[in-house]
């Protein structure tokens, strides 16, 4: 009965990696899949407030590869100025920049903090089964290299913005859209909606503005059309919901005398 339990979970973490990752997903028939024994997938709780790793570290390198699973999100911070300059959703997956696979041989920087901002579910990949998928499948290389790619982007979004608060929030956002839009995890619903769970928190310590700021620029974002009002019914305040991602594209390029709905000239 035990070993019965152990091969079901086995299945359970392969399923769930193949049908609600990015990375993953279709490849349940690659025959590493149909092998791989009872413990080499670790499906982990990761607690809010508690580091993760450390990233970047002068020639330390990860184990696994971390597959979101549900909650979240998990971010990156960089020091000193604590900003955050990665957010990962369920869908996605972090550490491919510190597995010694692919560009992860190359992909050095300085040394940041990986934790979850809120609870977070995850799978943990042997670096070694990535390894042989990225030698052996080019669909997987493929998706493996965008991981990087949107990684870069989502950081050129948040450098390629002023201190204006408007678009220092919408360049937030647009990078967010971007990212989850490539992954396959959104847009949600027949109205083709952005939803995405970031406290007001997360937003000031990406855009390097303070939280009265960015709540007075998501009330604008919403006054003006490019957010949905979060209702009293909402389980979570913390729910930015996108309802028109590309409208999002002018504020983002705006100057401050084209964005008429921010109070302060």
């Amino acid at each position: 009965m035990a070993r019965q339990t152990e091969q079901s979970l086995r299945s359970a973490a392969v399923k769930t990696l193949t049908t609600g990752s990015f990375l993953f997903h279709g490849l349940e028939q690659e025959p590493l899949f149909q092998a791989l024994d009872d413990q080499t997938l670790v499906t982990e709780k990761l607690y809010s407030n508690r580091p993760v790793y450390t990233a970047f570290r002068p020639q330390t390198w990860l184990e696994h590869l971390y597959v979101v699973v549900d909650g979240g999100p998990v971010i990156m911070r960089s020091t000193p100025l604590d900003r955050v300059t990665a957010i990962t959703y369920p869908g996605g997956c972090f550490g491919m920049r510190n597995l010694s696979v692919g560009f992860g041989t190359v992909a050095r920087a300085f040394p940041s903090l990986v934790e979850a901002y809120k609870t977070t579910d995850v799978i943990k990949v042997p670096g070694a089964v990535v390894q042989t998928l990225y030698e052996q499948n080019a669909e997987f290389r493929h998706r493996y290299a965008l991981l990087f790619e949107l990684r870069e982007k989502f950081q050129y979004h948040l450098l390629n913005c002023s201190t204006y608060p408007p678009q220092a929030v919408a360049a937030l956002l647009r990078a967010l859209v971007y990212q989850e839009r490539n992954l396959g995890s959104q847009p949600k619903g027949p109205k083709a909606e952005y939803w995405f769970d970031l406290p007001i928190d997360l937003i000031a310590r990406a855009c390097q503005l303070n939280h009265r700021t960015v709540e007075q620029v998501l009330k604008g974002l919403t006054k003006a059309g490019y957010l949905k009002p979060n209702k009293a019914s909402d389980s979570t305040h913390d729910l930015v919901q996108v309802v028109d991602p590309e409208g999002l594209k002018a504020v983002y390029g705006a100057t401050r005398d084209k964005v008429s709905w921010w109070p302060l000239k």
